[in-house]
This record gives C-alpha cells, sequence and structure tokens, in this order.
C-alpha cells in the first residue's frame, strides 16, 4: 500500500491540472471556471524509486513492481461550502476518506485566469477552505455529542470515553482551529482518527506557483512555507503548468527540459516523498528472478506487519524474516554476496523494519 491523498483547494488554483500532470491523464478536465470537476476523480500512480531498478539489474528480475499512491481530485471548494454552496457536502464526505491532504494554493499571478473570491492570497485562501472544513466537522460531532451524551450521563463507560474524545475535537474547532492540533495519549491517537475529521488529516501545501519560480519558489510560497513550519505541515513548491508539460514529454526529453528549468526532478517525486515523511511511511523490498517489488509500510512496523503488507496470511503463520539492508544488498552484489559477508539476517516478531529492507518471510501455511 501507498497511501490515499486528497487533492482540494479554491476552484481555478491548479488542482485538475496537478492531478492530470500527476496521473499523466486527462481524466480530470481542466478548465478556467469553477467546478470543473463535477465528480472526485480517483487515479494511481507508481511512487517513483531508483532503488528499484538498482535492486532489479544486481537480481536480474523480469518485472519491476513499485509501490502505489492514490490521488483524489476533489472539485473546488469554496466560501459556504459546509452549508452546501457550490457543490458542497458531498465533496466534503470524500475528504473524509483520505489519508492526507494536499492543499494547492495559487501562489501565481495570471489576469487570464480568475479568481473566485478576486484576489491572489494563498494564506487567504488556506484559510477560506479550512475554516469550511472545521465548520463541517464541528457540525458532524455536535450531531453525534447529543446521544452520547445521555448515555454518558447514565453511567455507559464506553460513551464516556468517546464523549471525552470527541470533547478534545469540539473544543479545538470552536475556538477556530483544526482537530489535528489536539493533545492525545498515545492509546488515544486510533480511535481519534477513526473519528472521520477531515481537520484532524495531516496537511501538506501545495504552493502552485509560475514556470520561472519552479526551482526557486516565489515570495507567495515563502509566506505558505512559513505557514506550514508554525503548522508543523509541509509545504512543496510546484508549478503545476510544468507538471503537465514534463507529463506529456517522452522520458528521453524530460531531463532536458527539467534542465532548462533548473530542477533536478519532477515535482511528483518532492510531493511523493514529502508525503511519505508526513504520514510516516517507509519503503521495503521483495526481490528475485521474476520481479523485484515495492511494498509501504508506516515507520514503527514490526516485520510480520510488513509480511502483512504483501498477504495477510504472511503475518497470521509469520515464522521469521529474512531480512538485508538496502546498502548491504548494493555493497555485497546481491543476496548470495550478503550471506557470505554476514549481511543476511534472520530477524523475529520483534523486529522492527528500517527503509529499504530487502525481505523475504518464512511463514506457516
Amino acid at each position: 500500500m501507498g497511501f490515499k491523498c486528497g487533492i482540494v483547494g479554491l476552484p481555478n488554483v491548479g488542482k485538475s491540472t496537478l492531478f492530470n500532470a500527476l496521473t499523466q491523464t486527462a481524466a480530470a478536465q481542466a478548465a478556467n471556471y469553477p467546478f470543473c470537476t463535477i465528480e472526485p476523480n480517483v487515479g494511481d500512480v507508481a511512487v517513483p524509486d531508483p532503488r528499484l531498478e538498482t535492486l532489479c539489474r544486481i537480481a536480474g528480475s523480469q518485472e519491476i513492481i513499485p509501490t502505489r499512491i492514490t490521488f483524489v481530485d476533489i472539485a473546488g471548494l469554496v466560501r459556504g461550502a459546509s452549508k452546501g454552496e457550490g457543490l458542497g457536502n458531498q465533496f466534503l464526505a470524500t475528504i473524509r476518506e483520505v489519508d492526507a491532504v494536499a492543499h494547492v494554493l495559487r501562489c501565481f499571478q495570471d489576469d487570464d485566469i480568475t479568481h473566485v473570491e478576486g484576489r491572489i492570497d494563498p494564506i487567504g485562501d488556506a484559510e477560506v477552505v479550512e475554516t469550511e472544513l472545521m465548520l463541517a466537522d464541528l457540525e458532524s460531532l455536535e450531531k453525534r455529542i447529543k446521544p452520547l451524551d445521555k448515555k454518558a450521563n447514565s453511567g455507559e463507560k464506553e460513551a464516556k470515553e468517546a464523549l471525552a474524545l470527541m470533547m478534545k475535537a469540539v473544543v479545538l474547532l470552536r475556538e477556530g482551529k483544526p482537530a489535528r492540533q489536539a493533545e492525545l495519549a498515545a492509546e488515544e491517537r486510533g480511535p481519534y482518527s477513526q473519528l472521520g475529521l477531515m481537520t484532524a488529516k495531516p496537511v501538506l501545501y501545495v504552493c502552485n506557483v509560475e514556470e520561472s519560480a519552479a526551482a526557486t519558489g516565489n515570495d507567495y510560497s515563502r509566506q505558505v512555507e512559513a505557514k506550514a513550519k508554525a503548522e508543523g505541515a509541509r509545504a512543496v513548491v510546484i508549478s503545476c503548468k510544468v507538471e503537465e508539460e514534463i507529463a506529456q514529454l517522452p522520458g528521453e526529453e524530460r531531463k532536458d527540459f527539467l534542465d532548462s528549468l533548473g530542477l533536478d526532478e519532477p515535482g511528483l517525486n518532492r510531493l511523493i516523498r514529502t508525503g511519505y515523511d508526513l504520514l510516516g511511511l517507509l519503503t521495503f523490498f521483495t526481490v528475485g528472478p521474476k520481479e523485484t517489488r515495492a511494498w509501504t509500510v508506516t515507520k514503527g512496523s514490526r516485520a510480520p506487519q510488513a509480511a502483512g503488507a504483501i498477504h495477510t496470511d504472511f503475518e497470521h503463520g509469520f515464522i521469521r524474516a529474512e531480512t538485508i539492508a538496502f546498502a548491504d544488498y548494493i555493497a555485497n552484489k546481491g543476496e548470495a554476496g550478503a550471506r557470505d559477508a554476514g549481511k543476511f539476517r534472520l530477524e523475529g516478531k520483534e523486529y522492527v523494519v528500517a527503509d529499504g529492507d530487502v525481505m523475504h518471510f518464512r511463514f506457516n501455511t
């Protein structure tokens, strides 16, 4: 698994253009008018990882299978969306289903592209969308609290615990703060995430700049980066126009185009890496003659959980994980060399998976 990322923002900020570039399709119509995306578009893209080619070459694998990330392009939200303005609550519901929110902000001037609020102010845009999500979260919680309150007052333990958790979010939301700012004990994090609050999700701000600022950013994007730093969020500078052009170029022409703009890689790569960091994800590999494959788990996952990412039977019947660190696999030119060098390890159920581990699982059927 990779992760599911919702692309949100006001109309005409570049969401659908970014989605088209990321998925290398024209599935989401990008046009200069609000609500051109009339239903959420979903696209899976391979996560770029140069380590896969290196492993494949050493192992002589027939095929490379990268892990994947799902992007959901959600129609532009406007002021009043929480009350049904624009396309309203149907799209707010879609946001509840994603793991993280990529909030696209317009950080460029262009008189030919209208702004729904008639000004260029990425910080203001972020506040408009965040406010609508907070209002929708608050309304959802207040509806759920009423029946819970009665049960809690009658002495039901589970109702009391659920109510206390919800109230942590309610207090923040009533103060105009997103639910992700709640201070939670370790045991509360799982149940809190299951409340389905949009403003509890990690946020990645995508600063959509003009082509000339794709490598360096601009004054608008620097404002957003400062905001992200203050919030403990993340920010990435991307020119959606550039990304769309890159997506349409043959592979051999992409490097020259990137070089001409002072870019080392497409924005997609930076976006995914930043998203992985935001969600605390890492990649491990399985390598063999048939395929070299990437898998994604959360940081801190133990070997049986990694096995379960491949198949639930692997986790249930887990015995051992044959493990080689990526650097050791490369330095010793594969599994046989790693064995000879003493870098091949048998790890048990308590082993914490490291990014880049090359693993093979032993399990009972």
